[in-house]
């Protein structure tokens, strides 16, 4: 096979497997030499959050001289974004040497009555046998969907556990409360290994305490109250993180979204709780947060143009925080889709409520999961937006979006991490 034939197999894969349980998993790694314990792992989990607390704690171990893997999901353009190896994803010889690899076991295990590997296990497998072959000293490993029966759970020794904000989402598979979606993100502590958490949600805190405790794990708390925002423009935010280690030490982080300084405050927290273990100076901490990148999550793409793959309750809400601090200061275009498994006449109600556009771009995203464009236009219409534009194909639509901004004006691209990736792709076409 050659890389396309290897991606299109690894799409292939949900139609002829099913979710397979952790024995499994742990069988293939084991068949496979188990790659997973060439490297320390810091294994990261929860609703929001994650792929920017890993790519906050991969940005400070390559400050201070470590060689870094990061597996995270889903991608915005191409698979290969989901295996990084020092902030650079793979290359596609690499991927395919992986995936020849673990589709070898895949023949294996088919040959003999197994199962075979699910579309996230091939991909989970795929990365540790990358990040083994690379040599890396440290992998930041994002989880799929969960935590309990997750496949990167197959990982039976990190060195850190960390918890990000948790809230309702994917509740036909978690749970309908956020106490029983934090008992399955709470599945990936291990006893004896120190768990790192945001402890906003007094209902989550308890539970993963609870799981702690069980298990004697140490736990560490992060509260938005031991943050303090002292600066909150265009260019990023300066906060002060008000603790022991770090006294009312201030850093700053080049994203506009004050959910991002939870996000680095818990990453902070976990190089402190690790500071036996990593060897990084106050210095590389500070750059290494400073020099964060993070894809499709408050990212700001081109000037005053930002992209946002909000698409749960909670992230819209974190959206609409972010935009009503900037509306103040300029007016705000907006560029809007989602996919139909989605909630997104709230997403709209909940957007129109607090923010005042200029005009609305609606477009359609997400292969056989769109909506047309004039279902949306219709709900922002109802919800009191004044000026509303239908455009269907994506690259007009950003075009337009682009047209209305202006040279006064932000644009907010938001909605699906779908309209996020082929925005990102527009892009890259155009630059090049």
């Amino acid at each position: 096979m050659n890389y396309e034939e290897a991606v299109a197999y690894i799409d292939e894969t949900p139609k002829f497997t099913k979710k397979n349980s952790l024995d499994h998993t742990k069988e293939c790694l084991r068949r496979l030499g188990n790659p997973q314990d060439k490297f320390k792992v810091i294994h990261v989990a929860g609703t929001n959050g994650k792929g920017s607390t890993c790519a906050f704690l991969t940005s400070v171990l390559r400050e201070a001289g470590y060689s870094c893997g990061l597996f995270t999901s889903p991608h915005l353009v191409e698979i290969n974004e989901r295996f990084q190896i020092n902030e650079v994803n793979i290359d596609n010889d690499t991927f395919l040497k992986a995936f020849e690899k673990v589709k070898v076991l895949a023949d294996e295990l088919v040959a003999e009555g197994s199962y075979h590997p699910t579309y996230f296990e091939m991909l989970f497998l795929m990365g540790m046998v990358i990040f083994a072959e690379a040599g890396v000293d440290y992998v930041t490993l994002e989880t799929g969907l969960g935590g309990r029966m997750d496949a990167t759970t197959a990982v039976e020794n990190p060195v850190a556990c960390v918890i990000t904000s948790i809230s309702l989402d994917h509740m036909q598979y978690l749970g309908d409360t956020v106490a029983k979606i934090a008992g399955e993100k709470a599945g990936i502590i291990v006893p004896g290994v120190p768990v790192i958490y945001d402890g906003n949600d007094p209902d989550a805190a308890e539970v993963i305490r609870a799981r702690a405790e069980e298990l004697g794990s140490p736990a560490y708390e992060v509260k938005r109250s031991d943050t303090e925002v002292l600066r909150n423009t265009s260019a990023g935010i300066d906060f002060a993180f008000r603790n022991e280690h770090y006294k009312d030490m201030v850093f700053s982080i080049p994203f506009i979204a004050k959910y991002q300084v939870m996000n680095s405050a818990l990453a902070l927290k976990t190089i402190e709780v690790l500071q036996n273990v990593i060897s990084v100076s106050m210095d590389q901490i500070h750059v290494g947060i400073a020099g964060t990148r993070w894809q499709g999550r408050m990212e700001t793409v081109l000037p005053g143009v930002i992209v946002d793959g909000a698409h749960n309750e909670d992230g819209v809400e974190k959206f609409v925080e972010t935009a009503e601090h900037f509306q103040k200061e300029c007016p705000l275009t907006l560029l809007f889709s989602a996919v139909d498994d989605k909630d997104y006449t709230d997403m709209i109600h909940t957007i129109c409520s607090r923010i005042t556009f200029r005009q609305v771009v609606v477009t359609s995203v997400g292969g056989y999961r769109q909506v047309p464009a004039e279902r949306f236009a219709k709900l922002f219409t109802e919800a009191g937006a004044s000026s509303v534009e239908v455009v269907e194909d994506v690259e007009k639509a950003f075009g337009r979006a682009l047209e209305v901004k202006g040279d006064d004006g932000m644009l907010f691209c938001v909605g699906s991490l779908y309209l996020v990736g082929e925005i990102k792709d527009v892009i890259r076409r155009n630059k090049k």
